[in-house]
């Protein structure tokens, strides 16, 4: 079952093990509505049932089982509030969980303009997706395979595929298709 992270323990609020949860995709809705879930720090994870939450200025104020203080709060303060597909976020036209971008090939297609013909070349693969000062970014691996990059643009200096980090912005990315796990990328300067 493929697991979302929907939001974020933050500060403890009072003195009954209430905390402050950050929503990752800035909606909290769908996360008040929850009666269980995973809390995860790397490799551990918890599971919780959610006895109350209600809404703040600007977070969302859960109380979990079994954390019961301030103290208890800290412990988990960082921690990745975890939910299985269908309790995550309902998406709306242009977004996409990252989850879903990870994996998929980052495709340029280059044009030979005397012939009208259109290759596609897949220029490497999204390994993760970060926040970015004014956008968030694609961290692509360089292919090996992709022939309208110079070699040495592939590889670092240890000859390792090279990483690259893209602008998720309409000005360098097209059509993202998730079924066929593919990003188009526009301007092939982008990534050299």
């Amino acid at each position: 079952m493929q697991q979302f992270v929907v939001g974020f323990v933050r500060a403890s609020h009072g003195i009954a093990g209430e905390c402050k949860v950050e929503s990752a995709s800035g909606s909290y809705e769908h996360i008040a509505r929850l009666k269980e879930v995973a809390l995860r720090h790397g490799e551990t994870t918890k599971t919780c049932s959610i006895v109350s939450a209600r809404f703040a200025s600007s977070c969302l104020l859960v109380k979990f089982a079994g954390i019961d203080s301030p103290e208890e709060v800290r412990k988990y303060n960082g921690w990745e509030i975890v939910v299985p597909r269908e309790y995550a976020y309902q998406l709306k036209e242009g977004e996409w969980y990252i989850e879903d971008l990870k994996n998929c090939s980052l495709i340029y297609e280059n044009r030979n303009g005397l012939s009208n013909s259109v290759s596609i070349e897949t220029i490497g693969t999204i390994t993760d997706v970060l926040e970015g000062g004014e956008a968030y970014l694609f961290e692509v691996r360089l292919s090996e395979e992709c022939s309208v990059l110079a070699d040495n643009i592939k590889r670092t200096a240890s000859g390792k595929p090279r990483t690259v980090y893209v602008p998720f912005v309409d000005e360098h990315i097209g059509t993202i298709d998730i079924e066929n796990k593919t990003v188009l990328l526009m301007h092939l300067w982008i990534v050299e």
